[in-house]
């Protein structure tokens, strides 16, 4: 059984009013997760000057590989 399988049957075991408390705890962490993605963008945002943020642009250009959206 997987982890969130395991957690599943567990909160099927739950009371309501404990479901409604997991439910809290589940939304705060999603919550604090977005703000670290946040926090973390806002420290790298600017970090760049011009030109490294140009040489890095024609790298990716360079050497990313390309999606076709029509292939997902």
């Amino acid at each position: 059984m997987s982890t969130l399988e395991i957690i599943v049957e567990e909160l099927k075991t739950l009371p309501p009013a404990k479901l409604d408390q997991a439910a809290s705890f589940i939304h705060r962490l999603r919550e604090n997760g977005a703000a670290d993605r946040r926090a973390a963008l806002e420290r790298a945002y600017g970090c760049l000057t011009e030109e490294e943020a140009g040489e890095m642009q024609k790298a990716i250009e360079a050497n990313c590989e390309r999606i076709d959206p029509r292939e997902w």
